[in-house]
């Protein structure tokens, strides 16, 4: 999905999909989420914090990579690019559903395993809004010129926000029950089909908040271009800059009347999102390719010339780690932040363990960018 970039021109590239990775690791496996410093939480509702930027930036990083995939289709016949698009659409949202699926069955009351209906399994998730958003944006940029593009993703912020307000079921048409994406997706697959991690049956990941993270992805692949048409100059960092603090300043103009919300992916936090990353990735460009400064950015290589699948391989151990537990009972994630980690102190402790288990999963996309081993989907 995300092809590894061999020109040294655009390790930052490599570097910015590395950090994205490295990060969606590390908030997605605090010791606890008790005492986990709040910059490492999503905003409860309304608001921003850094581990909001963290999913954006991968989808952004998607579309970096479309923007060196894309000219090779022009090789190919319609029929050929059409398979690939679909095919690797197909797979990375029915990877995402057998992730959610795993390890296929559950503990009863009684601590017996019973095979996990598909009933109760949920259907939307990350990966699921990797797989969407990549296939709408390679049909797109198939079918479109870039110009076109971006007037498409200007109209998916828009048609979001109308949707939203003109359809609202109550007075409040951004609460997290009276939204119409969550009733689109309760009418859809129903509520045992959803994430009920907010207490309710609500989709983080629903279907028509994929509207306006498609933006992201589109925006993700522009920058990859205009990266490519200006190389390393002074015009480009200066521009890339320009237009990040242009997307900041609308954002924070936007969030007065449609509030910047990560979990409903509002119109102003997709455009706050790809600011951010306009910003971060000239920074990268700057530090990397100006200042000749590129020992560190390694480490962040490792993961992203291997992203999709040292993301799976994250999600997989957790899964693993909660579902195995001592003969007490308590699960062996949950046992190892206690023995191991936890004496450091709450927020440290929490802290220490999540750094480990990236730690460990860098060692194994250490050991394949050693041996070559590039896992493509």
């Amino acid at each position: 999905m995300l092809p590894n970039t061999t020109s040294h021109r655009f390790t930052a590239l490599d570097v910015f999909r590395g950090l994205t990775i490295c990060f969606m690791i590390i908030v997605n496996t605090p010791g606890s989420y008790v005492t986990t410093f709040y910059p490492l939480l999503h905003a409860q509702w309304n608001g921003f914090t850094p581990t909001d930027l963290v999913f954006p930036s991968f989808l952004f990083a998607v579309g970096n990579a479309l923007s060196f995939v894309t000219p090779k289709w022009q090789k190919l016949s319609q029929k050929l690019v059409l398979l690939k698009i679909f095919k690797r659409t197909i797979i990375i949202f029915l990877l995402g559903l057998l992730l959610n699926w795993f390890p296929f069955v559950k503990y009863n009351h009684e601590g017996g395993l019973f095979f996990f209906p598909f009933s109760d399994l949920r259907i939307f998730g990350v990966l699921q809004r990797i797989a969407l958003c990549y296939g709408f944006t390679a049909l797109f940029i198939y079918y479109f010129k870039p110009k076109t593009i971006a007037l498409i993703g200007m109209s998916f912020l828009l048609v979001y926000w109308i949707i939203l307000y003109a359809f609202a079921l109550s007075g409040n048409p951004l609460s997290i029950t009276d939204n119409v994406g969550s009733a689109i997706d309760r009418w859809l697959v129903g509520e045992k089909h959803l994430y009920h991690g907010e207490g309710i049956a609500f989709d983080p990941e629903g279907l028509l908040s994929t509207l306006p993270s498609i933006v992201n992805v589109i925006a993700g692949f522009i920058a990859g271009i205009f990266i490519q048409k200006k190389g390393n100059t002074y015009e480009l960092l200066a521009k890339l800059l320009l237009a990040g603090f242009i997307f900041v300043f609308v954002a924070y103009c936007l969030n007065f009347y449609f509030p910047i919300n990560k979990k409903l992916w509002t119109s102003s936090f997709s455009v706050l999102t790809i600011g951010l990353d306009c910003i971060l990735l000239a920074s990268l460009i700057y530090v990397i390719d100006f200042l000749n400064i590129k020992k560190w950015g390694y480490f962040f290589e490792v993961f992203g010339r291997n992203p999709l699948f040292i993301y799976l391989l994250s999600e997989l151990g957790v899964i693993i780690l909660y579902f195995l537990s001592t003969k007490s009972g308590v699960s062996y994630y949950q046992w190892i932040y206690v023995n191991i980690f936890s004496d450091a102190g709450g927020n440290i402790g929490s802290l220490l363990f999540a750094l480990s288990f990236m730690l460990f999963c860098w060692v194994i996309g250490l050991w394949l960018d050693k041996k070559k081993i590039y896992i493509r989907v």
